[in-house]
């Protein structure tokens, strides 16, 4: 045992020379650089050796006749907010109606609290929001929803309810887990979007589809359908992204897209506004646009 003790002790591992493990070390790093960036650009993300498909049950994706409770953002939408309630009366029985109102000047929260008596067949709530955005107004009327399926509807009808049932068939029946409109399939009515915004619509839609790995081909549309359990995922997985959008339509794209929940679009003919005016801005939220490609970037492709 002294023996073999001292024969042990004088057993010496050479170390590697400088030069190799300088070569070794630049190798792993080149190899990360290229695995993390390289081979996630187009094209030649197809000529990757490693590619993953994610695929579930169909069966497990149906629901039959789910409830819905409706979410309806609401900011100097006064002269809307009849239409919208009689529209969902005709074409979605039995759903809620959420209206979440925002700071309005024109009387839609007294609008509101009126028509929600009058209409006496429809379940309707409503509240002020309390912080200001429309990422604000869907968290706190998804907090208050109890069905099983959550639909963000906006309140200027340039979406009409006459789509709700073609929503609903499709994440009731599995067609999808993340359901969202597209409004450029149909050919837009006048003055519904400008020149400018579809083309940086369609620009955005390449760049989306690339870095969500699912075809995507307008982000910005505000009619929004996800289950109520996929949607406290979302929550709970919050922290990842952090609080970062104050439209909250990137908030559940980026959310959706890290579950792998399945997307699927709705064609709707989208129309242009016949009471009020858009809040949205050509630039300010194409800057936005171009910050959300930059932020997933690192969240989602290069990782």
């Amino acid at each position: 045992m002294r023996m073999a003790r001292l024969l042990k002790s004088k057993i010496a591992i050479p170390a590697a020379p400088p030069t190799i493990t300088s070569n070794r070390t630049m190798r792993v790093i080149f190899s990360d650089f290229v695995n993390k960036y390289i081979a996630n650009l187009p094209i030649i993300n197809n000529l990757c050796l490693t590619n993953f498909t994610v695929a579930r049950l169909v069966n497990s994706q149906i629901q039959l006749k789910p409830s819905v409770s409706i979410i309806i953002p609401a900011r100097n939408e006064a002269g809307n907010i009849d239409a919208v309630i009689r529209g969902f009366l005709k074409y979605a029985k039995g759903v809620e109606l959420i209206f979440i109102e925002g700071h309005s000047k024109d009387g839609t929260w007294e609008e509101i609290n009126k028509l929600k008596y009058k209409y006496k067949k429809i379940r309707i709530l409503a509240t002020k929001q309390s912080g200001i955005g429309k990422a604000d107004a869907v968290r706190k009327g998804m907090a208050m929803a109890k069905n099983d399926v959550l639909m963000i509807w906006d309140a200027d009808l340039t979406v009409s309810p006459q789509d709700y049932p073609k929503f609903y068939e499709a994440i009731s029946s599995g067609k999808g887990e993340f359901i969202f409109g597209s409004r450029l399939v149909y050919p837009l009515e006048k003055e519904a979007m400008r020149t400018l915004n579809i083309a940086g619509n369609m620009i955005f839609s390449l760049a989306f589809s690339w870095l969500l790995g699912q075809p995507i081909k307008d982000t910005l549309c505000g009619t929004k359908v996800i289950s109520r359990k996929n949607y406290q995922k979302i929550v709970h997985n919050r922290k990842y992204f952090g609080d970062f959008d104050p439209f909250g339509d990137f908030d559940l794209i980026f959310g959706a897209a890290k579950l792998n929940l399945k997307f699927a679009e709705i064609p709707i003919r989208y129309q242009a506004r016949t009471y009020g005016t858009t809040n949205i801005s050509r630039f300010s939220h194409g800057w936005l646009l171009l910050k959300m490609v930059l932020f997933a970037l690192n969240k989602l492709k290069f990782v």
